[in-house]
């Protein structure tokens, strides 16, 4: 499996899910341009030891990646009606979040609509914290795979 970061913002949340990756033995991508440098002592921090041994695979541009792939994906946002469990998640996919503030573009949201799920909130919340998000959804797939690391 493997967490795909679209544009990320903030290294602490960054940090966080390479940690989650860490220790699920998840690959984890991040497509550019994000925020901080890779370097960032916040995402280090957050990160702990973790950062130490961990690959961390950079995207150009994601639509160029997802159709060079054969892996099935899925989009996770707060306006998908699909709850992310109605999913069959496979040892290969891809989980694509969208960046914190901005989330992912409508030619997107257009163009693999079936493939857009959410996590369950409240009536008008906005949305939860990325690295949450990931930990949520990324146990699911690994749940519904028997938990393979």
């Amino acid at each position: 499996m493997k967490i795909i970061l679209f544009e990320p913002e903030i290294p602490q949340n960054t940090g966080n899910i390479i940690r989650t990756c860490s220790v699920t033995n998840t690959s984890l991508a991040l497509v550019k341009p994000f925020m901080f440098s890779i370097s960032d002592r916040m995402l280090k921090r957050s990160g702990l030891d973790y950062f130490k041994d961990f690959e961390i695979e950079e995207i150009e541009n994601l639509e160029t990646y997802l159709q060079s792939s054969s892996s099935p994906f899925y989009f996770f946002s707060s306006k998908a009606t699909q709850n992310y469990t109605q999913v069959e998640y496979s040892e290969d996919c891809f989980l694509i979040f969208g960046s914190e503030t901005s989330g992912l573009p409508n030619h997107f949201h257009e163009k693999y609509s079936d493939r857009f799920v959410t996590v369950p909130m409240k009536e008008n919340a906005r949305c939860l914290n990325l690295s949450n998000t990931v930990a949520v959804a990324l146990y699911e797939a690994k749940r519904q795979n028997n938990f393979i690391f």
